[in-house]
């Protein structure tokens, strides 16, 4: 297996090369240690992983550096292209990548010791896993961490449910004022009241309150600094810039009319399929499948 992942890894950085590609992003979940290999002048290379920092440094004998960039995906299983995809979204929102970048990922089955995938991706032109533009100037309205952590959630609602049902909500980011305004409640703030830290979502022990909130009809209204302000919204906002594509239901519709009037950014759980979706001035910047079977991803 180690000669297998040797020279996957090597051929990749051929094609990181031969494309100037700016990282070259490598899932530590498909391998049993540290690759042994050096990336190309110019090119970042980026670990991919939905353990902690500290199991990580109990898995491999070898320290991974403290300078090394770390991208972790939510502890959900997800396909290939899943991986793929959320990674990309967090590493524009952090900025390890701009749009326009060119970059390698190399992947695999996680805990099998094997690498099997290497894929290309120009973020310039790419439709398939960036539906649209849009996605370089998530940052300017919502922390990092704070897009990270929904995203976690989401999935994990996306994947599991909640007491073994499916669960449909959204989530929406930033520029909380004017989506407040443009909002109405359905229901009494069950967030009114408590302090700053209570409810801050970067607050490991808020995590198990959102998912029972996410059964309520409405939307959590988020700060783009992490503050729950609000479950239980009523998005009637509405715009004839937001188009979606055909057959998606009203949360989408909402999500696409709330984000098409302020710079907010919306992550929405379709309660039929699962998929988790990101919306921004009215479109969809990217739908993440949910896998048909967990277990073969």
């Amino acid at each position: 297996m180690k000669r297998i992942n040797h020279a996957l890894l090597q051929s990749a950085f051929r094609v990181a090369k031969s494309t100037k590609a700016k990282a070259l992003f490598v899932s530590l979940d498909s391998l049993s240690s540290l690759p042994d290999v050096s990336p190309p002048k110019g090119c970042d290379l980026v670990f991919v992983t939905r353990k902690d920092p500290e199991d990580l440094q109990q898995q491999f004998t070898e320290n991974i550096p403290v300078s090394q960039e770390i991208i972790q995906l939510p502890k959900v299983d997800m396909t290939r292209m899943g991986q793929i995809k959320m990674t990309v979204v967090l590493a524009l929102s952090t900025h390890l990548i701009e749009m326009g970048d060119k970059v390698v990922f190399v992947t695999g089955l996680p805990n099998m010791d094997l690498l099997d995938t290497i894929l290309f991706l120009d973020t310039a032109k790419e439709s398939e896993v960036l539906a649209t533009q849009g996605l370089d100037d998530i940052s300017e309205s919502v922390k990092p961490e704070v897009l990270q952590a929904v995203l976690g959630i989401a999935t994990e609602l996306a994947s599991r449910g909640r007491e073994g049902k499916p669960i449909g909500t959204i989530f929406v980011l930033g520029d909380e004022q004017k989506v407040l305004q443009l909002s109405k409640q359905m229901i009494i703030n069950p967030f009114k009241g408590y302090t700053n830290e209570e409810r801050n979502l970067l607050n490991s022990n808020l995590k198990e309150t959102l998912r029972e909130f996410a059964a309520l009809d409405g939307a959590f209204v988020i700060s783009g600094d992490g503050l729950v302000l609000t479950a239980g919204r009523y998005l009637g906002a509405a715009s004839d810039e937001a188009t979606i594509p055909r057959g998606l239901g009203s949360r989408h519709i909402a999500a696409a009319g709330i984000t098409a009037l302020t710079d907010a950014i919306a992550v929405v759980i379709s309660e039929s399929t699962g998929d988790v979706r990101i919306f921004k001035n009215g479109k969809i910047l990217m739908e993440i499948e949910k896998p048909i079977k967990a277990s073969s991803n």
